[in-house]
């Protein structure tokens, strides 16, 4: 068995298709996928497990703690669940005025265009990454990296902060529905380990299951420290590779360090939500 747990579509800030997510994902030998978008579930839409590949319904829900921004993801979610496409929905529409906002600011520059480029995607949740990607198709940027300093970061030129829901409601529009919540990357919120210790025990207190502990470009000290600070917690813990793009080289479908072999106990997979016969994650 070889499970991803955390993956993108062009229904949010991926570049490709449920179906070339599929099709990776059988040539890089894995057999159970997550599909994950940020803050909508369109992707499941008429939407079939292809053998020997299993499809596991999931979200990742951007929220805010304490100032800082968190992602939640959603495992062997409903996606119907009344509660969570309520979130999801308005999820959705502060990322839309959020744009709007960030095109307000563009165009007094005298940068135009961004709203009409917008409508032209698949996205439903529409994200800076897309705003990015316009900057430099036109040519104000070489890369994405000096979007997000000039125009996209707090000192820059078009910078419109977030309202996301609070972590307590994207766990529970999770939780409520049968899904399972998994805290992903908490490595890479900036935050020093005490400070996280804080976050994964109002992550528990909310009602949070497991901790995404491996992820691309982890290192193994950080992997090491998750993994201690789950099992110690007494969480499952869970990884992803958060693939988005094929022509980017530090992610794959299926590519992301391995979890230790002494820790399939508390793989997410021993979650009661998951069937009694599903071997462990690391198996």
């Amino acid at each position: 068995m070889k499970a991803d747990l955390h993956c993108h579509s062009h229904f949010s800030d991926g570049k490709h298709t449920a179906n070339f997510l599929i099709e990776r994902a059988l040539t890089n030998d894995v057999t159970h996928l997550a599909l994950t978008d940020h803050d909508c579930t369109n992707v499941h839409e008429n939407l079939q497990g292809s053998q020997p590949l299993s499809i596991i319904k999931g979200v990742e829900i951007s929220c805010a703690w304490q100032n800082h921004e968190l992602h939640i993801v959603g495992l062997s979610i409903n996606p119907q669940h009344a509660q969570l496409e309520n979130l999801l929905s308005c999820q959705q529409e502060k990322r839309r005025q959020r744009v709007r906002e960030i095109d307000a600011k563009l165009v007094k520059i005298g940068i135009q265009g961004l709203l009409p480029y917008m409508s032209d995607l698949s996205a439903v949740a529409q994200t800076r990454s897309h705003v990015a990607d316009f900057l430099v198709q036109r040519q104000f940027c070489t890369t994405r990296k000096k979007v997000f300093k000039q125009y996209l970061n707090k000192s820059g030129n078009a910078y419109v902060g977030a309202l996301w829901c609070s972590l307590e409601a994207a766990v529970d529009a999770i939780t409520s529905g049968g899904g399972i919540a998994v805290l992903a990357h908490p490595g890479r919120y900036g935050i020093n380990r005490t400070k996280l210790s804080y976050l994964v025990d109002a992550f528990k207190e909310a009602g949070g299951h497991a901790l995404e502990c491996t992820y691309p470009s982890i290192a193994a000290e950080m992997q090491a420290d998750l993994l201690k600070l789950a099992i110690g917690k007494g969480l499952y813990v869970s990884g992803g590779s958060d693939f988005h793009d094929a022509s980017a080289t530090w992610t794959d479908v299926g590519k992301f360090p391995p979890l230790p072999k002494n820790t399939d106990q508390f793989s997410v997979w021993r979650h009661p939500s998951w069937s009694a016969t599903t071997p462990a994650l690391t198996a």
